[in-house]
Order: structure tokens, then sequence, then C-alpha cells
């Protein structure tokens, strides 16, 4: 019997135990035990594939997170990760070689602008940026050695969105992978393997865990794809813990009523904001002014959580804006059942240089906010208080 993602994502779990258990075990073990010798030796030249050997390699908990997030993302099977730059990071070293090209989206996270620009190279792997408002200009960037496109959408902080099938049209006649960052949406919203794209990445520190905990990361595709990712993972070592894999499992139980709350408040917010006097723009997804609005509607579900606005005093605004909040959190996550704002140009992007900064349209006056959990009236008394005060 087929059964929705919200459903799947409560009822998939890892076999019960001899106590029976009705809540989600946790495996909190670095190793595991053999019945026999025989036993051992058929693991470990893995004539028994499905046997636990290490946490490094596999561990029950880890597995059943692994399996939710494949599921809701309607794929086959994926690999998990300390951190969601881990997952990037495995995911091009699994990927790329020396004498290799990358084709990126230029409107990234900080880190993983670092990693195409600072260490990538040091390997002899090449990447070019292209900008996601103009798709039209995306074809003349491949090379004969472009082995891999990556691209968040929507992005950070811009809230960027992109043609996910465009890309795939584009990347499949050349055996590119389509690598795109569902971090911002989650599988309830929208789904990239629906629209082409080769493996999904996510960093479940943010709406997957929900609420601030832990981190982790994981990246899901067809089994062809995983098994080598599974394998640097593997013998690299940047493995997700068993409990963090716990909570992150756990908290997939709740994470469509989460996102449609947070979307559910966000678009008010945006409306609220989108005339006020003090901002040049305001910007999310399902706004009609979005300039992606119609690809968004399309791709997604909803728009998702965060809401950017641009404040038109630039950084000494922004600056007064951030002080002037009572409720709202500054921190520089993001996802939280707590609201939170953030100024990408002094803190998650301050590594990029103006001319970075400007191509992606992050300016001194911009704040992010995540929209969390909060009755959506606090949350826009705050921001409107620190408004009349910067």
């Amino acid at each position: 019997m087929s059964q929705h993602p919200q459903t799947q994502a409560i009822r998939i779990q890892t076999e019960r135990t001899g106590e029976k258990e009705h809540s989600t075990p946790l495996f909190l073990t670095s190793s595991f035990v053999y019945d026999s010798a025989q036993d051992m030796a058929a693991a470990f030249t893995e004539e028994s594939p499905d046997v636990n050997i290490y946490s490094r390699f596999s561990n029950p908990t880890v597995d059943e997170f692994i399996q939710k997030i494949a599921v809701l993302e309607g794929t086959e099977d994926g690999v998990a990760t300390g951190t969601g730059m881990a997952a990037v990071f495995s995911t091009f070293m699994t990927f790329l070689s020396k004498g290799d090209h990358v084709l990126s989206a230029s409107a990234v996270f900080g880190s993983t602008h670092t990693i195409l620009t600072k260490y990538l190279p040091k390997w002899g792997i090449e990447s070019t940026y292209f900008n996601m408002n103009e798709p039209e200009k995306i074809e003349g960037l491949f090379q004969p050695n472009t082995k891999l496109l990556y691209v968040e959408t929507p992005s950070n902080p811009g809230l960027d969105i992109i043609d996910l099938e465009l890309l795939s049209s584009l990347c499949k006649p050349r055996g590119v992978l389509l690598v795109v960052d569902n971090c911002f949406a989650t599988p309830m919203v929208q789904k990239p393997i629906l629209f082409g794209a080769d493996l999904i990445i996510h960093s479940a520190t943010k709406f997957i865990d929900g609420q601030g905990r832990v981190l982790g990361g994981v990246i899901v595709g067809p089994k062809a794809l995983i098994h080598p990712l599974y394998l640097f993972v593997r013998n690299t070592g940047p493995s997700l813990s068993p409990f963090n894999a716990w909570v992150l499992t756990k908290s997939l139980e709740t994470l469509a009523i989460r996102m449609e709350r947070h979307a559910e408040s966000a678009l008010r917010l945006a409306k609220h904001l989108e005339d006020h006097p003090k901002l040049s723009r305001v910007r999310y997804p399902f706004l009609p002014s979005h300039p992606q609005y119609a690809i968004a509607k399309k791709q997604m579900s909803n728009g998702g959580a965060i809401v950017t606005f641009e404040l038109k005093g630039g950084l000494e605004s922004g600056r007064k804006f951030l002080n002037a909040l009572k409720m709202l959190s500054m921190t520089n996550n993001l996802g939280d059942s707590r609201s939170i704002a953030s100024h990408p140009a002094s803190t998650t992007h301050s590594k990029l240089s103006p001319e970075e900064k400007a191509a992606v349209g992050i300016t001194d006056g911009l704040v992010r906010i995540s929209v969390g959990l909060e009755h959506i009236s606090d949350i826009i008394a705050d921001i409107e208080q620190a408004l009349d005060n910067c």
C-alpha cells in the first residue's frame, strides 16, 4: 500500500529489538559482534553486505535516518555525514579528480565557495560560476572536462530559484552530474529528483533537525552513485554519529507539519513587509514579485521558511535593526523552531570579496529571517519595532 511522505517519515523504522520498543531505538555502539569467525570474515569480504561491522561504516540508527530521507526524496539510497559541509566536500571528492571542472551557481553558501576556490584547486580541480538569474548563459560555460554541476535552490541567502529541468536538460546529454542542495526547501517542499537531479544534499542541521540541537548531513540518490560515496565516507571518516542520527530521525516525524507552519508564517511576514517604507526590497519565493515566482510555483509546494529584505539604510541600519530585536535570535544558524535574524554580509558570506557579494545580491543592508514556529503576530511585532528603531 502506497503511503504519503508524512506517514513514511513516521512509520519507517529500524527493526525492533527483543524488547519490542515502540519508539525508534538508539544503537549507541562503536562496533558489532559476530556469531562465528566465518561470519566475521564474510562481513569484511562483503559476502554479507547487510551485516553491521563498525559504526563508521554503518549503524542501524544511521541507516534508518538515511532510509527515511531517501524515501522522502523519492530515490534509492544515501549516506550520512557529520555535518552538511562534510556532505558537500565528500560529494566533490568522490566524483572529481585532477583535471576535472565543476560548474557551480555563484550563489552558494560561503563554506562551499571556499571549497571551490581555495581547496579544490590544490588538487587540480577547476570551477566556473554561473549567475542563477542568467540561465540562458549556462550552456556556454560547460567545458569538455566538466563533470559536475552544483546548485542551491532556493539559494542562500538571496533566495534565487533556478529551473532544475533546464539544468537537467543541459547535464544529461553531457554526462554531467546534477547535484542539488535542497537544504532550504527540504523534501517536504521540493523533490529535485522529480526534475532530473542526480544527487540531493542536505545540511540536516537546519530544518531536518528543526530545533538547533545537532549537526548532520546527508546525500541521497541512486544506488550506483551512492556506493562510491559510501566508500569515501567509510574510509575517510566524516560519519554521522548514531546519537545525532537518532535525534534527526525523530525530527523527521514532525518535518511535514513544521514546514507547513514555517511557510505559512513566512508568507504572511513577507506580505506584511513588502510595502514597508524602510525596506527597498522583500524577497520570498511565493511572492508574485519574486523574479522566479513561476519556477518556484512549479518546483515547490510552498515558499519555505526564509524571508530576506533590504534595509534602505545599509550597514548601519542593519546593525541597528539586529540590535533592536527583542525576541528573534541573532545567530548564524537557520531552520530552528525559534525565529532567527542574521546579516550575511558580515557573517556567513563575510569571506566573499565586495565584487563576489554583489554578484550574488548580498548587500550591506541585506537581512535574512529564518521564520520559526512562534505565533506569527509576535514575529511581526518584534520585526516591526526593530524597524522603527533603525
